[in-house]
């Protein structure tokens, strides 16, 4: 089992989830997060830590195309491990649907 960031953290990029992990698996793009499936350790620390509700284990259903997305992801963008301010427009796309096809970018973040 590993966790994986689903679209709900995209045009949000709430990065408490980071400062918690203990293996440093998160990875940073210009609008989200991913974690890295083959490092996460699956301790589920990082879930409840996401105010956007968007970190999900991959045993629920439908989770195999966020798995490949963050594998994917992981292996382009840099890694985070320090805690920043959440994107300006963070609150009012929180819960927003369609969020990938409607803002996501395959830019990387800054990184550590």
């Amino acid at each position: 089992m590993t966790y994986v960031v689903t679209d709900n953290c995209i045009a949000c990029k709430y990065t408490d989830c980071v400062e918690v992990c203990p293996v440093d698996c998160f990875y940073e793009g210009e609008n989200t997060l991913v974690i890295h499936p083959d490092e996460c350790i699956d301790c589920g620390v990082c879930e409840p830590e996401c105010p956007a509700d968007a970190i999900r284990p991959d045993t629920e259903p439908d989770m195999d195309k966020w798995v490949e997305f963050n594998r994917k992801y992981s292996e382009m963008w840099p890694v985070i491990t320090q805690k920043r301010d959440p994107l300006p427009e963070a609150a009012e796309r929180d819960g927003e649907s369609g969020k990938l096809e409607k803002y996501f970018s395959e830019a990387p973040g800054q990184g550590d």
